[in-house]
């Protein structure tokens, strides 16, 4: 979102010094400087009176006009040699005045009695002279997600909030070659051809493949935020690789071993200097589990975990998902598991996935179809993965499924209910309801079909099969078994 900063200096050499910078700031609208703290009160005021509708006295504001906390800029650099009050009695004023301004005071004195007196003013930070464009940018957008915290408490608009409000969503693997990292690279594909700003994030740190499928060669990755104790916008940029295809990417390192660099607190940092930046952060968390991934699973608005419908496969999802409840990291029932690679044929079905896990089954499954996706996969080039495929259908019918795109776009990956193919590719008859999920019985009659369970009869999508299901007993796969 837009940051509106009104600068008072006064001096117009430092005026001058100041406008060129702001003017290099990412969504950044600087006005130009005022001169003295006469002129800068009555800015402020006439913005509040503008957007409170002053003009017309006692009436409420006109449709569509902002409201008196919304007119005023977010931030506001005040120098030290603004007169004729001091500084710190304008940042004061300013502060009890204007309650919904950031105040950044810029000094050449940035010690610790300045930096205390200028906090107990009022102010929300200090920039030292001669001016840096990394902690003028760092205070700025500090500045402004604190304006935009309080706005939304005095009656704001929060959709003009520039804090940290993307929505963070994680990709883990049951196990290695489950195919976590093509799901994740299709859901954030899906997010950018829905008009979002999405950020991809490779923290599977000792084999992250990332930048494998999407055929990128960046030096930068994920280890050279970690060390960084103020990531500011620019520190970022130069990290994050803008692909092609509009996404950030946030690359893995290609020495393995430097992967422990980033820690959990890393991992916190990195990941809100990119929510601040993007409407969509997906992360590939591999299927180790390390302090960042962790820290990533914790913090997420969306917690997916792939499996594949395999008995060993299902285990090891229980085991991941036993894990983050045992260190306190996501509750089972708090993260959506995605069953992968599934046929009609296959003994597992999601609702067993569900009833062994404890967590929920995302409604949307991908199929069992990697001749659609080994030549993409060979030439490194998920994006050019064909719509027609099922995989992608699917993929991209997931992230409709958990809010990433918009309905409209959702239907673009994947038709109507009616006018899918099924997992064979033939046309899906309705499903008749009825059958209690998990329970192993067939949920209505085939057309035709007797009522009788036999080879022939009419078997749904989410039957168990085999001579143990169809007697009554567990199958090979027990979900209420150890492991």
């Amino acid at each position: 979102m837009t940051i509106r900063i009104l600068p008072a200096i006064g001096d117009p050499d430092a005026a001058r010094a100041v406008s060129s910078l702001l003017h290099q700031l990412p969504d950044a609208e600087p006005a130009p400087a005022v001169a003295d703290s006469a002129a800068l009160l009555q800015a402020l005021a006439g913005a509040a009176a503008q957007g409170a509708g002053a003009p017309a006295a006692g009436a409420p504001p006109a449709a569509g006009q902002p409201s008196a906390v919304e007119a005023l800029p977010e931030v506001v650099l005040v120098h030290e040699r603004i007169g004729p009050t001091p500084a710190l009695e304008l940042i004061r004023e300013v502060a009890l005045r204007f309650p919904a301004v950031g105040v950044v005071l810029i000094t050449t004195d940035a010690g610790p009695a300045l930096f205390s007196a200028a906090m107990d003013a009022g102010a929300r930070g200090i920039v030292g002279m001669p001016l840096g464009y990394d902690e003028l940018a760092a205070r700025v957008q500090a500045a402004a997600q604190w304006s935009a915290g309080v706005r939304v408490h005095l009656g704001g608009s929060p959709e003009a909030a520039p804090g940290p409000a993307g929505t963070l969503v994680t990709v883990t693997g049951a196990k290695g070659g489950v195919g976590t990292t093509v799901t994740a690279v299709q859901l954030a594909l899906a997010a950018r051809a829905a008009g979002r700003s999405v950020a991809l994030v490779d923290l599977d740190l000792q084999s992250g493949d990332v930048a494998s499928y999407l055929d990128v060669q960046f030096r930068r990755s994920v280890v050279d935020l970690a060390g960084i104790q103020d990531i500011s916008v620019r520190v970022l940029q130069d990290a994050v690789h803008d692909h092609h295809t509009g996404l950030g990417l946030l690359l893995a390192p290609e020495e393995g071993e430097r992967g422990e660099e980033v820690d959990d607190r890393a991992a916190r940092q990195i990941i809100g200097a990119l929510r601040s930046r993007y409407e969509v952060v997906l992360v590939d968390c591999g299927s180790q589990m390390q302090s960042a991934n962790a820290a990533a699973v914790e913090l997420a608005d969306l917690a997916l975990l792939v499996t594949t419908p395999d008995v060993v496969a299902v285990r090891a999802a229980k085991r991941q998902v036993r894990l983050w409840d045992r260190l306190q990291i996501r509750k089972a029932e708090d993260t959506t598991t995605v069953v992968n690679r599934l046929t009609r044929n296959t003994e597992i079905q999601p609702p067993l996935v569900a009833k062994a896990t404890g967590t929920q089954v995302a409604r949307t499954h991908v199929p069992a179809a990697f001749k659609e996706l080994q030549p993409c996969v060979d030439a490194g080039r998920m994006q050019d993965l064909d719509g027609r495929s099922t995989v992608k259908q699917a993929l991209w019918a997931l992230a409709g499924e958990l809010g990433l795109v918009d309905a409209p776009a959702a239907r673009q990956g994947r038709g109507s209910h009616r006018a899918r193919p099924t997992l064979t590719g033939r046309k899906r008859k309705a499903i008749t309801p009825g059958a209690a999920p998990g329970s192993g019985a067939v949920p209505g009659p085939a057309p035709g079909a007797a009522s009788g369970a036999g080879p022939g009869s009419g078997t749904r999508f989410g039957v168990r099969r085999g001579p143990a299901a169809a007697a009554g007993g567990q199958g090979p796969f027990d979900p209420s078994g150890e492991g």
